[in-house]
């Protein structure tokens, strides 16, 4: 059995992709193709397909026209085990796109992100609730996650 995302680009999929597979480690574009016959909503070649990996995950990608537009309900968690891969995705990932609470982006595309570090996991998952309350409270008030600010609140 495989499991793979899927996503449906309005425009630009080939762009999209290729920034995804440059920016995040352990990417590749795994081929592109047309589909080479007419269909219901537009000619032959006018639609693209893809496959490719990213961080190891595997995802297909259409460029069909306008659909459903990406929302909330579909993001992509990137845990980042140091501060400037955080900073490296997020300012990459940000430009175009839009900002939002507790590490979410949205880019370009319009392709929801979380872009968080690896301890957080651990931090939120801690047996002390006090300390969990106060890591919480400490992501709460951050845009971009900063992983030192949130082992200070674990720390007290």
């Amino acid at each position: 059995m495989r499991i793979t995302q899927h996503l449906w680009f309005e425009k630009d999929m080939e762009a999209a992709i290729r920034f995804y597979t440059c920016l995040v480690p352990g990417s590749r574009i795994e081929w592109t193709s047309a589909v080479m016959a007419d269909n219901p909503s537009s000619p032959a070649g006018s639609v693209k397909i893809a496959a490719f990996t990213l961080g190891g995950q595997n995802y297909m990608a259409i460029e069909a026209g306008p659909l459903d537009p990406f929302n909330h309900s579909f993001s992509i968690l990137v845990e980042c085990d140091t501060q400037a891969e955080i900073d490296r995705l997020w300012d990459a990932l940000k430009e175009g796109g839009s900002v939002e609470q507790c590490g979410w982006l949205k880019d370009r595309w319009g392709l929801s992100w979380q872009i968080a570090p690896t301890c957080l996991q651990e931090l939120m998952n801690d047996p002390d609730p006090a300390k969990v309350k106060r890591v919480t409270e400490a992501m709460l008030k951050m845009v971009k996650l900063d992983i030192a600010p949130l082992k200070a609140a674990a720390a007290g």
